[in-house]
């Protein structure tokens, strides 16, 4: 059974959630402070998915997340932010988030975008066929869902592994923008484009020698993104 650390002060909305999830067959642990949340975290360590408020009593919703991230860099992870806020949307997706919910939202939205995360996580118990991607100096395992730099592994979220993955596959091509929205967040995705910005600078910043001057994931400029498959040299 699939795991959820679900975590919102707001009763109702927690409430909400719980029962929509627990109808799906989801294993729900409830938390209603980030300091809960993080003992609950210590004490569990197979959540496959987590639920997080951004706005909460004492430590914030962001600041969980960052912990988590740290903790398990292959957990889902979708904030639930307020919906005049875009800030926290981009916050959030800065400190490790994979997706964001604006409230309010309904049924519909809710299960849609747990449903493509723990697809994108590898959670429904499925073998992928082993099988690798290797662009020098990264190997790509597709099996294990994990990303080699010279042979030591760079650890990588749900979705910055399917953007990986993406621009790997079709390396030397140029994807737009709107292309890595419908292959990694799916067809529905109600979001903006910004998102696709901020997980690649974060994937810059993980993967590239020097993120302000990229080698491997280049910008496309008014288009999108392109993995150099032998790395961009000076004077390219």
């Amino acid at each position: 059974m699939t795991k959820v650390l679900l975590l919102e002060d707001e009763e109702s909305i927690r409430g909400f959630v719980r029962v929509i999830l627990k109808r799906q067959g989801f294993e729900i642990v409830e938390a209603a402070t980030g300091e809960e949340a993080l003992r609950i975290a210590e004490q569990h360590s197979d959540f496959s998915l987590a639920v997080l408020d951004v706005m909460l009593p004492g430590i914030s919703g962001f600041d969980v997340c960052r912990i988590l991230r740290e903790q398990n860099p292959r957990l889902g992870i979708i904030m639930l932010t307020a919906k005049s806020q875009e800030q926290d949307k981009v916050e959030g997706l800065g400190c490790g988030a994979d997706d964001y919910i604006a409230k309010p939202f309904g049924t519909a939205e809710l299960l849609a975008r747990v449903n493509a995360l723990l697809r994108r996580v590898n959670l429904d118990g499925e073998s992928s066929a082993s099988n690798t991607i290797a662009l020098a100096p990264f190997l790509l395992s597709l099996d294990k869902r994990t990303l080699y730099k010279r042979e030591e592994e760079v650890e990588l979220t749900p979705k910055e592994f399917a953007i990986v993955k993406l621009l790997m596959e079709k390396a030397n091509t140029a994807v737009s923008r709107d292309d890595i929205v419908n292959m990694v967040w799916g067809r529905h995705y109600i979001g903006d484009l910004k998102t696709v910005d901020i997980h690649i600078r974060r994937l810059r910043q993980k993967l590239e020698e020097d993120p302000s001057h990229p080698q491997y994931i280049e910008t496309i400029w008014g288009f999108g993104y392109m993995w150099r498959r032998e790395g961009k040299h000076e004077g390219d």
